[in-house]
């Protein structure tokens, strides 16, 4: 079980660091090209599944998607908040 959950924290660090690195590429970007990167993104912060029921628990192949689109999230936050300290 410890080696699982070594992995898990291993995928998680990766995840933080292309995280970060995202970030920061779009953060140094003029701010027209960033707004656009940011704009499609927005269009993938939210999941559209049709899912009838907006507080059932994703499971299986429903939590990926779901993933993504909170990676999206958490992407163009570090980036507007990186953009605001900046500007």
């Amino acid at each position: 079980m410890r080696e699982a959950e070594d992995r898990l924290t291993e995928l998680e660090g990766r995840l933080i660091s292309h995280r970060r690195l995202l970030a920061h590429l779009l953060t140094g970007m003029d701010p027209a090209v960033r707004a656009g990167h940011l704009r499609w993104i927005s269009e993938r912060e939210i999941l559209h599944d049709g899912q009838e029921d907006p507080g059932a628990v994703p499971t299986g192949t429903e939590a990926l998607p779901l993933s993504i689109a909170d990676e999206f999230r958490e992407i163009a936050a570090l980036v507007r908040l990186r953009s605001s300290d900046k500007g």
